[in-house]
């Protein structure tokens, strides 16, 4: 599934010269690097021994612990990828390897055969078997599941063997099988999920997974506990803690209980707060690759309907300025609206393609201001820009920053201010999209393929509204029907350059995986795998 914005707006702070302490690494270059000392990791150091508990702070407390309710979001994934596992497994390098499935193979271009790992034990007791996997995935299927929209080009789910799970799909897709290893490819018990009903993800259900923690109890409105699981079935991957108790707070509060000891880490949401913590000796602040990237979404509303406008407002932002005040300079300009998280595959050929891409400065003297006014003088008829905020710092920086790209480039702009809980209906409704020319959101997406999020270019995506060409949509089903992995990366990238030439959003800054920890744990990853993979089990004691 294609996740929009977490719903929790980062707040402006001062930029701060802090060096955060992170393990080495496989680190993509950001322009964050040389400014803040920071390298993007895969995992902080590995930890030198076990722990008896730790507690684990967050920003909102689960809406739900069932990841089929379409209430659950990143504070549900954040508990859950613990207790929960899935086919595929996304590893702290963003790769895929096998999980509760051994081994995949697609014996025909739209069949996929999963073999079901034998001797793994339900927190039950009970053996997982292929009838559970098939359950499982028809239950993701069902009309209204969150991930119901990932199996709509599956025509069946069927036990074809003692131990062998076959998906076939209308055509083959490669985007499938990586969403075998998010929410889409969880594996649960069924004859202790399904008698639940209602109650299955609820403070008064109990957890029916496989993972290396179980659920001990959720006390609505003040904790959820984990306890290890004895008798996990990887050897390998086994609990260091014997328990992880989460708790939720606000900002401040947050971030009083990491220095003061109280919490033994976070990941960050709002990573402005790490100037606060990044410093001090108290907790280290490390970083990794994620998705997730803040860009200026333009409407059908018509001011920007020509290309030119949007290109010379891109060349004309200050995104520097937007990653220092709203991101207290721990995010990076982004060229692209997805971050670099999203590759999972051919990496380096991911990298050099972002490298080439123009027409989004990371930098004050990057900027083309010269070539904005060229672009706009072409442009006959012009009408003035809004950008529609609301209340929250970051959108009033982004806000700002494109009145101000418009204004140096001899363009009319101006900010609506919008109530934030109607934010959403920007996507829901074109009535309020003919309110604005743009609106902000950070975008983050489910799958570490650049096509889960590419996909969104095509005619019928209900989150751009100005891409509308044949040609890409082709590109599209072709991209999505490469199951080789160099094929699938050259379709990507001519797909990216189609979107930054087209320019239906205006990208503007990444915003990394951000993970703080105190003094004396370590081991769990920085990237943004934390939401699938299972993390806590590697959080353990830090070395003398």
């Amino acid at each position: 599934m294609l996740r929009r914005g977490s719903r929790r707006w980062l707040i402006a702070a001062p930029c701060l010269a802090a060096t955060m302490l992170a393990a080495c690494g496989n680190p993509s270059v950001t322009p964050s690097e040389a400014k803040q000392g920071v390298k993007l990791v895969d995992s902080t150091p590995a930890a030198a021994g076990p722990i008896d508990q730790a507690t684990w702070f967050m920003a909102k407390e689960p809406p739900t612990l069932d990841l089929d309710n379409d209430a659950a979001g990143v504070n549900s994934d954040l508990v859950m990828a613990n207790v929960c596992e899935r086919l595929l497994q996304l590893q702290p390098d963003l790769t895929i390897k096998p999980g509760l499935a051994e081994k995949y193979e697609w014996t025909s271009p739209n069949t996929l055969v999963f073999t079901v790992r034998s001797g793994v034990s339900f927190h039950s007791g009970a053996t997982l078997t292929a009838d559970d996997v098939v359950w499982s995935l028809q239950r993701h299927a069902a009309d209204g599941g969150n991930e119901s929209d990932e199996f709509e080009g599956v025509t069946s789910i069927a036990k074809t063997g003692d131990n062998q799970v076959t998906i076939t799909l209308k055509a083959a897709d490669a985007v499938f099988l990586q969403t075998m290893a998010g929410d889409a490819g969880v594996v649960l018990e069924r004859k202790v999920a399904e008698p639940q009903g209602k109650a299955y993800g609820t403070p008064n259900g109990t957890d029916a997974c496989s993972g290396p923690f179980a659920l001990q109890s959720w006390k609505s409105g003040q904790e959820v506990v984990l306890t290890k699981f004895d008798k996990y079935w990887d050897t390998s991957h086994v609990a260091k803690a014997g328990k992880v108790t989460f708790r939720w707070a606000d900002d401040d509060a947050l971030v009083n209980s990491l220095v003061t000891g109280a919490a033994d880490g976070a990941y960050l949401e709002n990573i402005s707060s790490a100037t606060r913590l990044a410093t001090g000796g108290t907790t280290t602040v490390s970083q990794g690759r994620d998705t997730r990237v803040w860009s200026l979404m333009v409407t059908e509303r018509g001011a920007l309907s020509d290309v030119r406008l949007r290109k010379a407002l891109s060349l004309a932002l200050d995104r520097d300025g937007v990653a220092r005040a709203a991101l207290a300079g721990f995010g990076a300009p982004a060229k692209e609206p997805v971050g670099p998280g999203a590759w999972g595959y051919e990496a380096d050929a991911f990298r050099a393609a972002y490298d080439k891409l123009a027409g989004a400065p990371a930098t004050p003297s990057e900027q083309d201001i010269a070539e904005a006014k060229r672009l706009v003088a072409e442009v006959p008829t012009k009408q003035p820009i809004i950008v529609a905020s609301d209340t929250t710092p970051a959108r009033n920086v982004i806000a700002n920053a494109l009145v101000d790209a418009a204004k140096k480039i001899g363009l009319e702009a101006s900010i609506a201010q919008i109530p934030t809980q109607q934010y959403g209906d920007y996507y829901s409704s074109k009535e309020v999209r003919q309110k604005a020319d743009l609106f902000t959101d950070d975008y983050y997406i489910s799958k570490n393929d650049p096509i889960g999020f590419y996909k969104n270019g095509a005619s019928t995506s209900t989150v751009q509204w100005l891409l509308k060409d044949p040609q890409y949509d082709d590109l599209v089903q072709q991209a999505r029907a490469a199951l080789d992995d160099k094929q699938r990366a050259k379709l990507a990238v001519d797909l990216s350059n189609r979107w930054a030439d087209a320019m239906p959003w205006i990208s503007v800054v990444q915003s990394p995986s951000t993970v703080v920890l105190g003094n004396k744990v370590t081991g769990v990853p920085a990237s943004g795998c934390y939401r699938y993979y299972p993390w806590a089990a590697d959080l353990g004691a830090k070395g003398a």
